[in-house]
C-alpha cells in the first residue's frame, strides 16, 4: 500500500459552514482529498504528517479518524495504522444499484428547465475541457458533479445529502483504476448524450440511456477490480 506524501498536497478550496468544529472542518478537508483523487484507496495516513499539514492536535486527528472510519472512508489496521478504504466488490455492486434507483428516477421525473440542468451542462463542458487537457482526475470530478446534479433534479435535500456519501464512496471506486483515462474517457460523450435528451424534454430517453450507462460502468469497473485486487 502506498504512503502518501502529504507535504506535496495543495490546500483545496473549502466549503466550510459557520459553526463547524475543528474536527468537522478537518474531516471535511480529508474528504476533499478523497473526492479529488489526491488520496487513493489503500493510501496510508501518517498521523504526524497530517497533524503538521492540517495544524491540528493528535487528539483532534484521532477523533477525525474515528468519524471517517465510521463513515467507511478510512479503516484502522492494528499495529499498522490508518488507511483509505479499498471498496469491496459487493460495495461496488451496491453503489451502482443505489445509483440506478436514485438517478434514473430523478431523471425520468425531471423538468427540462430545472435549475440543475445548467449544472449538468457546466459539468459536461468542464469534462470536455479537462479531457482535451489530459487532466483525467478532473474529468472524474466533473463526472461526479454531473451525477450529483442529476440527483438534485429530485428536489430532495435529504436525498442529495445521502448521495454525497455515495459520491465519496464512488471516488474510492474510481481510485481502484490506475489509468483514469481508461476509466473516464468512454463516459464523457455519454453524459453529453443524456443531457441532450433531457434538454429536449425527452426524459424517458434520458433515463433509459442513463440506466444502460450505469450497467455498463458497473461491469467495466467490476472487471477492472477483479484484475487489480488479488483474490
Amino acid at each position: 500500500m502506498k504512503q502518501t506524501n502529504l507535504a506535496s498536497i495543495e490546500p483545496t478550496s473549502g466549503t466550510a459552514e459557520a459553526g463547524q468544529t475543528v474536527t468537522e472542518l478537518t474531516a471535511a478537508r480529508i474528504r476533499e482529498w478523497v473526492i479529488s483523487g489526491t488520496l487513493s484507496p489503500g493510501s496510508h495516513l501518517s498521523e504526524a504528517a497530517l497533524c503538521e499539514e492540517l495544524q491540528v492536535s493528535r487528539n483532534t486527528l484521532r477523533e477525525v479518524f474515528r468519524l471517517l472510519t465510521k463513515e467507511g472512508v478510512l479503516r484502522h489496521e492494528a499495529n499498522r495504522g490508518v488507511f483509505v478504504t479499498t471498496p469491496s466488490m459487493s460495495t461496488i455492486m451496491d453503489i451502482f444499484h443505489i445509483r440506478r434507483l436514485i438517478e434514473c428516477s430523478a431523471l425520468a421525473g425531471a423538468h427540462h428547465r430545472h435549475p440543475s440542468v445548467s449544472k449538468m451542462r457546466a459539468a459536461v463542458d468542464a469534462a470536455v475541457r479537462y479531457r482535451d487537457l489530459g487532466e483525467w482526475l478532473n474529468v472524474g470530478s466533473a463526472d461526479i458533479a454531473f451525477h450529483t446534479a442529476i440527483v438534485e433534479l429530485a428536489d430532495s435535500p435529504r436525498l442529495s445529502a445521502f448521495y454525497a456519501q455515495i459520491s465519496l464512496e464512488l471516488r474510492l471506486v474510481f481510485g481502484l483504476i490506475r489509468d483514469p483515462e481508461y476509466l473516464h474517457a468512454p463516459y464523457v460523450g455519454q453524459n453529453a448524450t443524456i443531457l441532450s435528451h433531457l434538454e429536449e424534454g425527452a426524459t424517458a430517453s434520458a433515463a433509459e440511456a442513463l440506466e444502460k450507462y450505469l450497467y455498463q460502468a458497473e461491469r467495466f469497473i467490476l472487471a477492472a477490480y477483479s484484475r487489480a485486487i488479488p483474490s
